[in-house]
């Protein structure tokens, strides 16, 4: 009599799925695109890369104040969205729309009461929206209390400028800080998160997450783009270890390490960075790849450099 079920080994991880921002927030894709480098494009280029995003079945549309900060200013992004939006005002309404604030040049950081409003309703200005789904705070800014900030964001959520509020490269602790305050459930994590990138794996971000029922929404999932382009011999391990599986699926490396990143419990959202039609639509094929546990603790060993205890 045969064994009715594969070795444990080669089980396959449960597919990915549409993710609740938060408790009660509206469900997104398993990926999301950023807008980090979205700026620099004319915007008839823009609209094209938002409409390749969308038919990739993409619906998170991850953006900030900062972006574009350098080269086009503080606010680009934004503003080029938001031409986008007056241009072809029904791509409004297919997305779910996160923007983030907080990281004030040259301060660093401020989230205090009067900034916070400020940056929500400079970002709504840009946007030309009236809200957004999803509000964050980009950096932690210690010198603003948690219940000083929970105040704020509370302010905005009940006149409905912002939806579900989140926050992105927050520590453990300081989610708790503020969870515990706010009034209104917290939605989401935005840390960084890649098979380059282990920190919320060991730091109890991701346990955190799921505890909470936080959505995580990983940046950086290509490791800044070692995954792609490896430097140093760690990398290269975590790339054979990626081409493994790519290889036997008929994928890239890269659609490779964004699937690593949604295998994981805690229902993890990586977030594209290209700005490449193709790339969005290739990227967006990780969905469908599947994971034995074998296969993706391989790829952990190799980003480790030493054998699991």
């Amino acid at each position: 009599m045969t064994d009715a079920f594969p070795p444990l080994s080669q089980q396959l991880l449960p597919a990915p799925t549409a993710v609740p921002l938060g408790v009660d927030g509206p469900l997104v894709a398993p990926i999301a695109w950023g807008m980090w480098r979205f700026a620099g494009h004319r915007e008839s280029a823009a609209q094209a890369l938002v409409e390749a995003a969308l038919e990739a079945g993409i619906t998170l549309f991850d953006t900030a104040d900062i972006y574009g900060y350098g080269a086009q200013g503080f606010g680009a992004a934004e503003l080029l969205l938001g031409r986008v939006f007056a241009a072809a005002p029904h791509l409004r309404g297919q997305m779910v729309l996160a923007t983030k604030g907080g990281i004030t040049p040259p301060t660093p950081y401020d989230s205090s009461p009067a900034w916070i409003a400020r940056a929500i309703d400079d970002s709504l200005r840009r946007l030309r929206c009236e809200r957004v789904e999803l509000w964050q705070v980009h950096r932690p800014d210690v010198l603003t209390h948690p219940q000083e900030l929970a105040r704020s964001l509370e302010e905005a959520h009940r006149a409905g400028k912002i939806g579900a509020i989140g926050v992105s490269n927050f520590t453990p602790a300081q989610v708790e800080a503020l969870a515990q305050t706010l009034h209104v459930p917290l939605a989401s994590s935005q840390p960084e998160f890649s098979p380059l990138c282990l920190g919320p794996l060991v730091d109890g971000q991701l346990d955190q997450a799921m505890r909470l029922q936080l959505a995580v929404l990983a940046w950086s999932p290509l490791g800044g783009g070692r995954i792609a382009q490896p430097a140093t011999a760690r990398d290269v391990a975590v790339a054979a270890a990626l081409d493994r599986v790519a290889a036997v699926q008929g994928v890239s490396r890269t659609t490779a390490a964004f699937a690593w990143v949604m295998a994981h419990p805690s229902r993890a959202i990586p977030i594209i960075g290209s700005q490449h039609a193709a790339r969005i639509r290739e990227a967006a094929t990780a969905t469908a790849v599947r994971w034995t546990r074998a296969q993706w603790y391989d790829v952990l060993v190799a980003a480790r450099g030493e054998p699991l205890p």
